[in-house]
């Protein structure tokens, strides 16, 4: 069976009520495309395969990359606790916490955000929005929860581990996030249309996150104005296969922090995936994924490293992309 015929078999009774874009590109080129629904639903703006869009936790795989660059030249060090960057900040965080448990979700510290309590339309932020401009400015929403668990010994996915790894980031080089994903992510990579933007000035071009409930009310006011470590980087289709391209290729980190990112941890697992080190890991095959779900956004985008198969998915709710995700999943099961 062909590629194309084949996720024309995986999508068949997805496609009609799917509202996004879904794109997959095999060896031969790109095998499936579907841009259905509206981008901007107040100014009737359709989805197209250039709409950029929210990627919510996809980008932890960015903050991971960050880290593993400034690792790899000896400006920080996966295994030094944290506390020697974190000072008297987030006491409460244990003194063994180190970088690689942040970043594989086996820290054990207390998460400010709960993702099982997290509804549809939840206001996540517990501060006006405008007091969240920088990664710092997530402290005080850091500092209150107690560590859960031993470091190292349990996976529990985690968001404020990514925010701390990504203030690690920051205090060590002088550099805000934004700027840390624009030089260490996206201009190695050569990527053209992603980025850190604000929430409430955002382009034309970019997709508006819809609130789950409510025909035009948008994601604006659900979560902080510039995205910091645990997600919320914009970026496209064309993108998500650059970065897969350049990660692979060893234009982002060496074949050593590649395989820490793809090795996958005991017991790591999670909705049907295991984990590496930002970065989800299939079931049972070889595809690596990087995915975000939030109010106004459903990501997936999974690459196969062996034939190069690609499939990314966005919609602009919350449970939108699913349903799509699930059906081209299919197509990375081991054997395929």
């Amino acid at each position: 069976m062909t590629l194309p015929d084949a996720v024309a078999e995986a999508v068949t009774g997805v496609t009609p009520g799917f509202t996004g874009v879904a794109v997959v590109d095999g060896p031969d080129g790109r095998a499936f495309s579907l841009c259905a629904g509206l981008a901007n639903r107040a100014h009737s703006v359709p989805f197209q395969e250039t709409t950029r869009f929210g990627v919510a936790s996809g980008s932890k795989t960015f903050t991971a990359v960050i880290v593993l660059r400034l690792v790899e030249r000896g400006v920080l060090s996966l295994s030094t606790p944290v506390r020697e960057w974190l000072g008297d900040d987030l006491p409460l965080i244990a003194p063994e916490v180190t970088l690689e448990h942040l970043l594989t979700h086996t820290s054990g510290i207390g998460d400010y955000l709960d993702e099982e309590a997290l509804e549809p339309d939840a206001y996540i932020m517990t501060r006006p929005l405008h007091q969240y401009l920088t990664t710092e400015d997530l402290l005080p929403d850091l500092a209150d929860h107690p560590q859960v668990s031993a470091p190292g010994s349990t996976f529990v996915y985690n968001n404020g581990g990514f925010v701390v790894a990504a203030l690690v980031a920051e205090r060590a080089t002088g550099s805000s996030y934004a700027d840390l994903v624009e030089r260490e992510v996206v201009e190695p990579a050569g990527l053209l249309e992603t980025g850190i933007l604000r929430m409430d000035s955002l382009p034309g071009d970019v997709a508006v996150g819809y609130v789950e409930s409510s025909g035009l009310r948008s994601n604006v006011m659900h979560m902080p104005l510039i995205a910091t470590g645990d997600g919320g980087a914009i970026s496209s289709v064309a993108d998500c296969g650059r970065f897969w391209d350049a990660l692979l290729a060893g234009a982002l980190v060496s074949a050593e922090s590649l395989a820490l990112m793809t090795t996958p941890r005991p017991a790591a697992e999670a909705e049907g995936m295991r984990y590496g080190l930002g970065l989800w890991l299939h079931a049972t095959g070889p595809a690596l994924i990087m995915e975000g779900c939030d109010v106004g956004v459903s990501f997936r985008s999974t690459r196969d490293p062996g034939s190069g198969l690609t499939a990314t998915v966005y919609s602009n709710t919350w449970d939108g992309g699913w349903d799509m995700v699930n059906a081209l999943n299919k197509l990375f099961s081991e054997g395929n």
